[in-house]
């Protein structure tokens, strides 16, 4: 993963511009030398009551980075840190439950704040789909609050004191699960994906997995997400030293989900819910 495809999203410099200040701790959290991922929402298709759709917070010394922006996000990301010590958004794909709040935040960053240079990160799907909402068709840009920088498979890039890479998901559109470094320290989301993927591919080191469980073992193979159990095998299977589902399809048992992922897994198994900082 250490090699950037050509027309790669290598950029050394992102976050720069209103940034300088966007670095508050997030909420529960106890050290940012290394990485803490807030749970802003954990619900996936729709959310469920007082929830939100796929988002978290990454955070480091360096940088506050949005991973996915579904709907009721960035009103969870106020309650962590103020608009205005964002540094960047990455997104994973172009279904709803992952992107739909980026016209939210670009209205409330361009017109409310005037904040400028928050660098977004996303596939050409996505920023298809994000141009036609907000009215910037053809080669027209986003505009000045969110310049957007297209990702594919094996991209990289840096914010900050964050290295980030990615890798092509199971999934009917393309869906890229990044990880992030940050000094030794590593944290993977495995967005959505079915289980013909092999998150080993990023490479040894991964200590905090945060990977999708949307379908109960029962359900396995009737849609392209993955049950707890299946959840557990690909941790397993990338030695990743953390496993926290999430990715839950209201009014599932979650409870189940992870007793399903324990047994996979071998080890203890974590849910998220939203507000939860995982430190590592």
């Amino acid at each position: 993963m250490g090699l950037a495809p050509e027309g790669d999203a290598e950029d050394d410099h992102a976050g720069e511009g209103n940034n300088a200040a966007r670095n508050n701790k997030a909420e529960g959290a106890d050290d940012l030398s290394n990485i803490t991922v807030t749970i802003l929402g954990c619900s996936g298709t729709y959310a469920e009551a007082g929830g939100a759709c796929t988002g978290y917070l990454v955070q480091s010394e360096g940088a506050n980075v949005l991973l996915d922006a579904g709907p009721g996000v960035v009103a969870q990301l106020q309650q962590h840190i103020a608009l205005e010590e964002l540094t960047a958004v990455v997104t994973t794909h172009c279904h709803p439950d992952h992107w739909a709040e980026l016209p939210v935040l670009r209205n409330a960053l361009q017109y409310c704040l005037g904040i400028r240079g928050v660098q977004t990160y996303g596939t050409a799907e996505t920023e298809t789909l994000f141009k036609a909402i907000v009215g910037a068709h053809g080669t027209d840009e986003l505009g000045p609050a969110m310049p957007w920088t297209t990702i594919t498979t094996g991209s990289t890039f840096t914010i900050a004191d964050q290295r980030w890479s990615f890798l092509r998901t199971d999934h009917p559109v393309e869906t890229l699960a990044p990880r992030v470094d940050v000094g030794d320290k590593s944290f993977v989301f495995s967005s959505d994906t079915g289980p013909d993927v092999d998150f080993a591919e990023f490479g040894p080191g991964i200590d905090l997995f945060l990977c999708e469980a949307s379908l109960s073992v029962e359900d396995e193979g009737l849609a392209p997400h993955v049950s707890g159990r299946e959840a557990g095998l690909l941790a397993k299977a990338a030695e990743a030293q953390r496993l926290v589902l999430t990715h839950f399809v209201p009014r599932v048992d979650v409870e189940a989900h992870r007793e399903a992922a324990e047994i996979a897994y071998g080890a203890r198994v974590e849910v998220a819910e939203i507000g939860a900082a995982f430190v590592i």
